[in-house]
């Protein structure tokens, strides 16, 4: 009874570890899950990086410079829009790109001469009989504002005049002064977009002119 009892058991252990060698190691025997001449399936994250990619989104793509190759500038002021229309329409296909565009700006508008504000009126009409008496004419006394008890002497558009009359007056005796007035007035540019690489003068297509020009960022 004892040799059949241990012959059952050596025969149950046999079995149990063939069991264990057959099927506790599953991935060393079992062949493979594809197709013969098909490439077995693989994560992203095992894929090896490609020669020249940038690995990680840590790391960001270098940025395109719109610009490379190219030389921009600013010409102008012109003094109306048609004018920059006429401009636009010569240099057309012979730039790369071109934008127009219009800006404030301020210029000076006349030259004012005067006699500096007096105390009170009355002392201010006093100054204008004087002025009239060494035969100085064209005078305004400002009774308000400002500029009041003021005795202004003429607003001119040309500087020389203005310092012609400064210059009478000042021989007669009196204080005159001069001052300039500004204006804000608009200014129309047009920018271009030019090939380094291509030779460009813009003259030839705009003859001659009073236009300026100035390198500007790219656009």
């Amino acid at each position: 009874m004892f040799l059949r009892l241990l012959f059952v058991l050596l025969s149950a252990l046999n079995i149990a570890v063939g069991a264990w060698l057959l099927l506790g190691q599953p991935y060393r025997h079992v062949g493979d899950a594809t197709d013969p001449g098909v490439a077995p399936l693989q994560l992203l994250s095992e894929l090896p990086a490609a020669e020249g990619t940038i690995a990680g989104p840590e790391t960001p793509a270098a940025a395109f410079d719109a610009s490379q190759g190219f030389r921009c500038m600013a010409l102008g002021p012109f003094d109306t829009p048609q004018d920059l229309r006429s401009a636009r329409q010569a240099l057309d296909g012979h730039v790369a790109r071109m934008r127009s565009r219009q800006q404030q700006t301020t210029q000076p508008s006349a030259w004012w001469v005067y006699l500096p504000a007096a105390a009170s009126r009355a002392q201010a009409l006093q100054t204008a009989r004087q002025l009239a008496a060494k035969n100085i004419n064209d005078y305004f006394v400002v009774g308000s504002g400002d500029q009041a008890n003021t005795v202004s002497l003429g607003l001119f558009r040309d500087p020389a005049n203005a310092r012609k009359r400064l210059d009478q007056v000042a021989a007669a005796g009196f204080p005159a002064r001069m001052s300039e007035r500004s204006e804000s007035v608009p200014e129309y540019w047009l920018d271009l977009a030019i090939a380094t690489a291509q030779p460009f003068d813009w003259r030839q297509y705009l003859g001659a002119s009073d236009l300026g020009t100035h390198d500007i960022r790219c656009f």
